[in-house]
């Protein structure tokens, strides 16, 4: 039996991360029902097999609610590690020596294995090596194809297999390890809409997930290294959609350089047409309490105000003692902040300006359209996606219902900033497209009698790519007469 629930009047979308905490059916239609539009898996914990009853639970709720669900593949990445120490663990203090090298043997206060060749390749001195997320700091003062020799700036405990970050250096590493490969055809027989790729550096990083997703789902960025920022832009072309990896980049630099890299990133991809989401540490206080703190609640209404598609919760929603309320908290925020009449303002404050092509141009004015004919939503046909991303791009101050044939398409643009989509027959004419639209519209609650809405489509119909039809219509509230039963 479906469970009829209204559209989200918010246009943030929210990714709630699944884990020990919240992947059972029974909770994963809790938060769900909380605010929640999107599902990340995180496939850097458990095995493969854990995951098709989370994601047969995902696509088996679509079907209770009637409505599309997107499902986020996050993939490990290319994870540095030290070694082990005879121990467990050493001292490291501030000005003594400390030396990284190829030798297994398990390490003591002097010395200890890297096991990654490719860092003696590319490391310069001078250089800093991070331990544990951050918490040590060493300096490079020497080195050779066997031996980092560097000097403890800041010290501390460290114990075996702890992480390593090279931040002032590109890796000449692959993105994929064979691990990731292998989650990654995992995750494309799984049928899951988006794939996130960790670590990215450069464009080329994600030429080869390309390759091997073979257009069977979209391609996201993250975002959290150095020298992905410095070529960002060309990143944020050659992927679908990007995340602000906060964790890392927090870790990678000073705490001071991430708020205003975030701003940047958010309006490169807002710039270039790509969905971007703001993740890591959200709401990090209610992993362990039922109410965030203050700081953390205006952290989530920066990222709503800035005109993020999406804001994402991780170990809150996964691992947390309330994952549920996690949820609630941040709809609560993020509806909180959209009623504020000032935030139609601050998201605009990012100057777009449209590419020269018919349908950029009909996306504008369809936002504009929508102000002056106050049409109560935006209501785009589309195959593969792209009239909705062009639209919601421009973040108009209505609803944007999108009516699409496929589910693949309809799945994907969960992380699409104001879109509702609804998966349907398409259609042939033009009488057609009209007269359907204000079906949905009053079917979805997304207008009713009397409202006017904007139409986009492209024609001829059923042609990927071809938006050239601006249509405003008036809805009279009869239209779902002898229609019961049409999908």
């Amino acid at each position: 039996m479906t469970k009829a629930i209204a559209p989200r009047s918010r246009k943030v979308r929210i990714l709630a991360t699944l884990g020990p905490a919240s992947n059972t059916p029974e909770m994963i239609g809790r938060l769900f029902e909380a605010g929640a539009d999107a599902f990340r898996i995180n496939m850097s914990h458990g095995d493969q097999a854990s995951k098709v009853p989370v994601i047969e639970a995902i696509r088996a709720m679509e079907k209770i609610y009637g409505r599309p669900t997107t499902i986020l593949a996050d993939l490990q990445g290319p994870k540095l590690r030290v070694g082990r120490f005879a121990e467990g663990k050493v001292l490291l203090e501030v000005g003594k020596r400390f030396v990284l090298d190829r030798d297994p043997t398990p390490g003591d206060v002097n010395r200890v294995e890297l096991p990654h060749r490719e860092i003696f390749a590319a490391i310069a001195r001078d250089a800093r090596l991070l331990l544990d997320d951050g918490k040590m700091v060493l300096r490079v003062v020497e080195h050779d194809d066997e031996h980092i020799i560097t000097v403890v700036e800041v010290g501390g405990w460290l114990s075996n297999s702890k992480g390593l970050n090279v931040p002032d250096v590109v890796l000449p590493m692959a993105a994929l390890t064979d691990k990731d490969v292998s989650d990654l055809a995992f995750a494309v027989e799984q049928k899951v809409d988006w794939i996130a790729l960790s670590f990215v550096q450069r464009p080329e990083d994600l030429a080869e997930a390309r390759k091997l997703i073979g257009g069977k789902a979209a391609l996201l960025a993250k975002i959290e290294k150095p020298s992905a920022v410095a070529r960002l832009e060309e990143i944020v072309e050659a992927c679908d959609g990007v995340m602000v990896a906060r964790g890392d980049l927090g870790v990678e630099l000073p705490p001071q350089s991430v708020p205003p890299l975030q701003k940047r990133i958010v309006e490169t991809a807002r710039r270039l047409g790509r969905p971007v989401i703001v993740a890591t540490q959200m709401l990090e206080s209610m992993i362990t309490t039922p109410s965030p703190t203050r700081a953390e609640v205006s952290d989530v209404a920066t990222a709503v105000y800035d005109g993020a598609d999406a804001i994402m919760l991780s170990a809150e929603s996964a691992a947390g003692a309330w994952p549920v309320e996690s949820v609630a908290m941040m709809d609560a925020i993020a509806n909180a902040v959209e009623r504020d009449p000032m935030h139609g303002d601050r998201v605009h404050f990012t100057v777009l300006k449209p590419d020269p092509t018919t349908a950029d141009a009909l996306a504008e004015a369809a936002k504009n359209i929508a102000v002056t004919a106050s049409a109560s939503a935006i209501i785009c046909f589309t195959l593969s996606g792209s009239t909705a991303r062009r639209i919601a791009r421009e973040r108009p101050g209505v609803p944007i219902m999108v009516l699409t044939p496929k589910a693949e398409t309809a799945r994907r643009l969960g992380l699409l900033w104001g879109v509702h989509a609804v998966v349907t027959r398409d259609v042939a004419s033009f009488e057609e497209m009209v007269a359907k639209a204000k079906r949905m519209a009053l079917r979805n609650n997304i207008a009713h009698g009397g409202d006017r809405v904007v139409v986009c489509a492209g024609v001829p119909f059923g042609t990927p790519g071809s938006t050239n039809v601006l249509h405003v219509t008036q809805i009279i509230g009869n239209e779902l007469k002898n229609y019961d039963n049409e999908s």
